[in-house]
């Protein structure tokens, strides 16, 4: 057939028409397939290319924020630069727990320090405590045996963690390791002189942890550098402190082990006093822990880092034990004190005049907030893991009383002053006051007693542009007051009976518009 358009071209035939059209579908079927496949490896190059490219600027982002963080070097100019956390200055209270194998024989002389009982009986410096040791369990009982007695079989630590919580102190601080030695978490450098291995076979610093996280308290933990008789560590000190087997054996690995299993956000360092911080390898550690630990965001510390780093070197200052100075201080410091006034470890020879009153621990936490300090109070659990009774309402009392009081506490600065006193001739005493603000015009004034005429004078604190008002915390009515014509004010307190205010032992006045 010939194409009368095209004499040369012919048309196919049915066959080849038919095999044409199926070559040409192989064709296309052929095209699409190439087309596909070209597009999937563009695609995987593509997806490639950005699976490298983000790869690449992961490493890159976390050498950067390694960087960022490797900030501070192992020298107190650059440690001592690091910026306190907010939510310490901002917590002002915490508690401190004295719980040891010392807590098993409680004993100490004269009402003493019963956490020492093993240094005291061993060093018998007043013969007391040998003579004690010797006829109560004989001679030749070794105090290692006094870890069959630390079994903590009362122990709740949620009933602990809410009373904590119900005092109104913001964080909690246990001795993982006191002088002694023993750890309350587990140790391989503390072998059998654990309570996971010994005594109540826990981990009493992890079950705490818990139990004080979960109701919203910060958590830290105690740490002794030094034990009295750790063998490694006499070495050392009989070598003049030229070695450092036990700090590189024991003291390291230790304070690394609670810093990585339980995140603390307090490292409360003791037991420096012997050594230098050159040998404790201070510096190091606290670069480490500023830099890479789990808690580097949110760790505080104290100044205990070696001899005569106290008040000069860490985080906030601690002092000696009870430290209390008598004037504001520009560093942020604490004062750790015991509610039995001689022990930190339980002592059931304890009499009852040995406790501080609510009235002693609010007047010492009140004016320690006011002179830049916080307060850490600390409670002495027996070996079974109850908390005295007296323990337990002093807390509760000073919960109570935050309850009320607290808006002038928790997240103040102290004032331009401090302190004041107001003189009545019907008191016996003059009332003792403490003022905290919160911003320039809100002043609190705390008073300590109650006046028996209910008036109270304030000499320091003036209204802005004449007025302002003056409110007693928890009474719902605001108070008369008058200025004073050499300066300051005069408060009419509420003539109603003690019994039916909000507060029991101590009052606090809130000044709106007054600087």
């Amino acid at each position: 057939l010939v194409n009368p358009k095209n004499p040369k071209a012919k048309f196919p035939t049915g066959r080849n028409e038919k095999k044409t059209k199926q070559k040409q579908r192989k064709s296309a079927q052929y095209g699409h397939q190439t087309h596909f496949l070209l597009l999937r490896n563009k695609m995987r190059i593509t997806l490639l290319f950005f699976l490298i490219f983000f790869v690449i600027m992961t490493q890159i982002s976390a050498v950067k924020t390694l960087e960022s963080r490797q900030k501070y070097t192992p020298d107190w100019k650059s440690l001592d630069a690091r910026p306190l956390p907010d939510w310490y200055d901002e917590s002002k209270i915490g508690i401190f727990i004295h719980w040891g194998i010392f807590s098993v024989p409680a004993h100490s002389c004269d009402d003493g320090a019963a956490e020492w009982y093993w240094y005291n009986w061993k060093s018998n410096l007043t013969g007391c405590d040998a003579a004690y040791h010797n006829k109560t369990y004989g001679a030749d009982f070794p105090y290692s045996k006094f870890a069959e007695g630390f079994n903590a079989r009362l122990w709740n630590p949620d009933w602990w963690a809410n009373l904590f919580k119900k005092s109104g102190a913001k964080y909690v601080v246990l001795t993982s390791k006191h002088h002694e030695g023993w750890c309350n978490f587990p140790s391989p450098q503390a072998w059998n002189w654990n309570s996971v291995d010994n005594g109540p076979g826990l981990d009493i610093a992890g079950i705490l942890t818990k139990a004080v996280r979960k109701v919203g308290l910060k958590m830290g933990l105690y740490h002794s550098l030094f034990e009295w008789y750790h063998p490694l560590y006499l070495q050392d000190k009989k070598n003049n402190y030229k070695t450092s087997r036990y700090v590189d054996e024991v003291l390291m690995p230790q304070l690394k082990t609670i810093v990585n299993s339980y995140s603390p956000s307090v490292i409360w360092a003791d037991g420096d006093w012997e050594a230098y911080d050159t040998y404790w390898k201070s510096k190091e550690f606290l670069a480490w822990l500023y830099n890479e630990s789990p808690s580097r965001n949110d760790v505080v510390v104290n100044d205990r880092w070696g001899k005569g780093d106290s008040q000069k070197h860490g985080g906030f200052y601690s002092g000696d034990d009870r430290y209390n100075p008598a004037l504001l201080q520009n560093h942020k410091w604490e004062d750790c004190f015991t509610i039995d006034a001689g022990s930190w470890g339980y002592n059931k020879d304890a009499t009852l005049k040995r406790y501080l009153t609510i009235e002693n621990i609010l007047n010492t936490v009140v004016g320690g907030v006011a002179k830049n300090g916080n307060a850490l109070i600390n409670i002495g659990p027996t070996a079974d893991g109850l908390i005295l009774p007296i323990y337990e309402e002093r807390l509760t009392q000073l919960g109570e009383w935050l309850s009320v009081n607290g808006e002038g506490i928790y997240k103040s600065r102290p004032w331009k002053f401090q302190n004041d006193t107001s003189n009545s001739p019907n008191d016996p005493q003059p009332v003792q006051i403490w003022y905290t603000s919160v911003n320039k015009s809100v002043i609190y004034a705390y008073i300590m007693s109650w006046p028996l005429d209910s008036k109270i004078t304030l000499r320091y604190p003036a209204p802005i542009n004449g007025s302002g008002s003056v409110h007693l915390l928890g009474y719902n009515q605001p108070l008369q007051w008058n200025s004073v014509g050499s300066g300051g004010i005069v408060v009419n307190l509420p003539q109603v009976p003690q019994s039916r205010l909000s507060s029991k032992w101590a009052w606090g006045l809130k000044l709106v518009q007054f600087n």
